[in-house]
């Protein structure tokens, strides 16, 4: 970038901004296909009789065509939720730049692709549940411990009470 002393790299275009651009570049495309000429061409007799009110009328029909596409193309946009999901997609695309691992690919053997993705999948997983495992036996060992230690209270309360009873008689 900047930092070497050269001119600053301008980032590349968002999605959006490429897509707008697409935009107007098909609705240029579609007035230069549209021509006046070939307007006029099509309504030959009209012209002849009425080249201003043909010029007008091509002028105001391409007008209302241009606006009414924007609009569409702004529905779609709006309906999609097309600019949010641009963004987030730049923003994908520009975390995964840091990445230094090349991504995925499918080797063409089903059997390995399947294993390649389950495999760290399940260790993962088993990992988790020998942990809440670990954490389970844990529990039930000062449970036991807790009950363990009630019984020997019991037994001291019960030979105190015995103890008391032959006392008392």
């Amino acid at each position: 970038s900047g930092s070497d002393g050269g001119p600053p790299v301008p980032a590349a275009p968002g999605r959006a901004q490429v897509f707008a651009a697409v935009v107007d570049t098909f609705l240029e495309k579609l007035v230069t296909a549209g021509s006046y000429q070939r307007f006029a061409n099509c309504y030959r007799c009209f012209y002849r009789l009425q080249p201003e009110m043909t010029r007008s009328i091509y002028d105001q029909f391409v007008s209302q065509l241009q606006t009414s596409i924007k609009e569409e193309i702004q529905d779609v946009k709006d309906e999609g939720n097309l600019e949010v999901l641009f963004n987030s997609l730049d923003k994908m695309v520009e975390e995964a730049k840091d990445h230094k691992e090349p991504a995925w690919r499918p080797s063409g053997i089903p059997e390995e692709d399947v294993r390649s993705a389950m495999v760290p999948y399940l260790l993962k997983h088993r990992s988790y549940l020998q942990k809440v495992l670990k954490e389970k036996e844990e529990e039930n060992r000062r449970v036991a411990e807790s009950v363990l230690a009630g019984r020997d209270r019991i037994a001291e309360l019960q030979q105190l009470i015995q103890a008391r009873k032959l006392a008392w008689q």
